[in-house]
């Protein structure tokens, strides 16, 4: 630079002012610079990566947690002036202003989320940085949380909140299955009971199908015997109703029994029986008569 040549790389831009006043930019390559003339100021566009250093932050509900992190910027090639003309050191002011943010981040929201919620604490930091840098042409490509380390009793308490919690979780699953399991073996019952009185009543019904045929049968069969005992009772006569009845005597006289009980119409039953031996006694007298008569006429002559 003292010796008025200077040598722009291809990652570098130049803002140049002569006499203290801006009047452009340097691309990469040699140029000559006059002395006293002209003052260069090279500045580097490649992406920075800075690791901001591990910083106490107090949250929302008065938690202090331990926080680093890390983020990653640049200088945009068309606004360099900027980062030469409008800050005294932009990589200064990029890391302090990511201290400030984070705190205002974290100043807001609970411990819970701090530590859940990671990728909106990033996304955050990033955004509200990015509309503060931007007026020294710096562009905030990115923002990476690596730690949120709460202090000691607080770690402690949230594993024993964690701990009730999973055995609060555990308890509720618990009873939740022996819930589901009565209700599915009151469910099993009850269908069991449905179909057990389902195939009751199909029994029933089938038994009462079965005894309603039965009877149907049996009537029929009764009918059909009276019918054919009515045919062949139209041609019985007297005699043989009587021959039954004898034959039914018959039977008495051989049981033990020493009163025998007979129907008045029993005489009116053995009537023909009767009229048949003085028919045959009637038929002896005429022929003995005959007889006799023969005789006397066989004495006559």
């Amino acid at each position: 630079m003292a010796t008025g040549i200077v040598i722009v790389q291809q990652y570098q831009r130049m803002v140049v002012q002569r006499f203290g006043t801006y009047i452009g930019n340097k691309s990469p390559g040699i140029h000559l610079l006059i002395p006293f003339l002209y003052q260069g100021t090279k500045v580097d566009l490649r992406e920075r990566v800075t690791r901001v250093p591990t910083q106490k932050y107090i949250t929302v509900d008065n938690v202090v947690v331990d926080m680093d992190f890390v983020i990653y910027y640049r200088v945009m090639e068309d606004q360099v002036d900027r980062a030469v003309l409008e800050v005294q050191n932009f990589e200064q002011a990029v890391i302090n202003l990511a201290f400030a943010t984070l705190r205002a981040v974290i100043g807001a929201i609970e411990l819970a989320t701090a530590l859940s919620e990671r990728e909106r604490i990033r996304d955050e930091v990033q955004l509200r940085m990015d509309e503060v840098t931007s007026r020294w042409g710096v562009k905030v490509s990115q923002v990476e949380i690596n730690e949120v380390d709460p202090a000691q009793g607080v770690k402690a308490a949230m594993e024993r909140q964690k701990s009730a919690e999973g055995i609060k979780t555990a308890e509720i699953t618990e009873s939740e299955g022996q819930r589901q399991a009565q209700i599915n073996r009151a469910e099993g019952e009850k269908q069991s009971a449905i179909l057990q009185a389902e195939g009751l009543r199909q029994a029933d019904i089938l038994q009462a199908q079965g005894e309603q045929q039965a009877t149907v049968l049996r009537a029929d069969g009764f009918s059909a015997a009276l019918e054919r005992i009515y045919n062949v009772a139209r041609t019985v006569d007297a005699r043989t109703m009587s021959l039954q009845y004898f034959d039914t005597l018959k039977s008495l006289g051989s049981s033990p029994s020493t009163k025998f009980i007979f129907p008045m119409e029993f005489t009116s039953m053995l009537s023909p029986f009767l009229g048949m031996g003085n028919n045959n006694q009637g038929g002896d007298n005429n022929s003995n008569a005959s007889g006799n008569s023969d005789g006397n006429d066989n004495n006559r002559q």
